[in-house]
């Protein structure tokens, strides 16, 4: 008996096929009636390959909540009728054991007979590699060696991993502050590691070592001939992260003529080269980075307050060392450890008097100066 008999109108046939969710109706004998397109997406396997056969060929051991299911048939008696949320795996015809959520519902006639158990298949894929991706996240945030390349096990830092992955979830503009030595630079190609954009091209851009006329051209590019030294064109390096991220940094030292072309490009997504009269369009991700107080900087005028906002739409505030003491010993020994193999010196350790005296100074240069300090 074929699949098709099984739909007493054509219409429902096609309704089936549009669907997302794979569908598979199995009757009483075990034997598959239905199989729509969606579940030939899932498994490879043509509806001509599936039908009149048992669903044996197709759970794999870890499908535990296939039993349930098939055991419908005989609970319907104890008034259960259907199972909602089945998570098992089933195999491909490549071989791959798919992770999928299987609901299944006792089907009847109108005489009340049953007939079959639906079921609706929906591909698990996505969701198991969202759950691999927070594990590994997860791990990754509990590890002794920190989180995308951070170190710290202190609950500060730990509050920096998750508002990183937070961060990175979003395509929000991201204010980093923190001061000088506190790993600024680190949190920014963590957060573009973690995000979609991760593909894209992330450029980073010192705003406070250049001039303005040179920081102007650099992040806008300019034209042929726009200003003496000009000899040919030259892209900017907001028109090179197109499609990925720009990192800022000491964005706070840019002139208020500066704030204004930034803030086009931010509200906007549209900027022009330095002597050109073409518009041009970027998809971009800012973040940018300061150890300056930008609330004083705005309230006293030398930062535009609606730059300040656009910018500082997910803002994110580094602890200095000095608040982080539990870290020392940790970040000392990873130093130690990398210097080492650097120089290939064999240093294994440092001494107790010497951690102490680490622990009482204030580090105003925080872990750089750390760093420094150990190499």
């Amino acid at each position: 008996m074929g699949g098709r008999n099984f739909l007493q109108d054509i219409s429902a046939a096609l309704l089936l096929d549009t669907m997302a969710e794979g569908v598979i109706l199995v009757d009483t004998a075990g034997k598959i009636r239905v199989w729509n397109k969606a579940m030939t997406e899932i498994t490879g396997y043509q509806a001509e390959e599936a039908l009149d056969r048992t669903t044996e060929w197709l759970r794999s051991a870890e499908c535990m909540g296939a039993d349930r299911i098939f055991a419908l048939f005989s609970n319907t008696k104890k008034g259960e009728s259907c199972i909602n949320g089945c998570e098992c795996r089933i195999i491909a015809k490549s071989g791959e054991k798919i992770p999928v959520m299987v609901n299944a519902r006792i089907m009847s006639n109108e005489q009340g007979k049953t007939f079959g158990i639906l079921q609706t298949i929906t591909d698990f894929r996505p969701v198991f590699n969202l759950r691999q991706e927070i594990a590994a996240m997860a791990s990754r945030m509990q590890s002794e060696d920190g989180f995308e390349g951070i170190t710290g096990k202190s609950p500060q830092m730990q509050r920096i991993f998750r508002l990183i992955a937070l961060a990175a979830e979003s395509e929000a503009s991201v204010m980093i502050l923190g001061e000088s030595g506190t790993g600024k630079e680190l949190v920014a190609n963590a957060i573009q590691q973690l995000s979609n954009r991760k593909t894209g091209p992330f450029i980073k851009v010192n705003c406070g070592a250049l001039p303005e006329t040179l920081l102007e051209s650099e992040l806008f590019g300019h034209e042929k001939g726009a200003f003496t030294g000009a000899v040919k064109k030259r892209i900017g390096r907001f028109e090179a992260a197109d499609k990925g991220t720009i990192f800022l940094d000491e964005i706070a030292d840019i002139s208020p003529a500066m704030q204004v072309k930034l803030l086009r490009v931010l509200q906007n997504g549209e900027m022009q080269r330095v002597g050109g009269e073409i518009v041009i369009k970027t998809d971009v991700r800012v973040i940018a980075a300061t150890n300056k107080d930008l609330v004083r900087e705005v309230k006293e005028g030398r930062f535009r307050e609606d730059l300040y906002y656009r910018l500082r739409v997910f803002p994110l505030v580094l602890p200095a060392l000095r608040e982080r003491t539990e870290d020392i010993p940790l970040l000392a020994h990873y130093f130690i450890n990398r210097f080492s193999a650097r120089t290939g010196r064999l240093i294994t350790g440092i001494s107790r008097d010497a951690l102490n005296k680490m622990l009482a100074y204030q580090w105003p240069g925080n872990v750089r100066e750390l760093e420094n300090a150990i190499e």
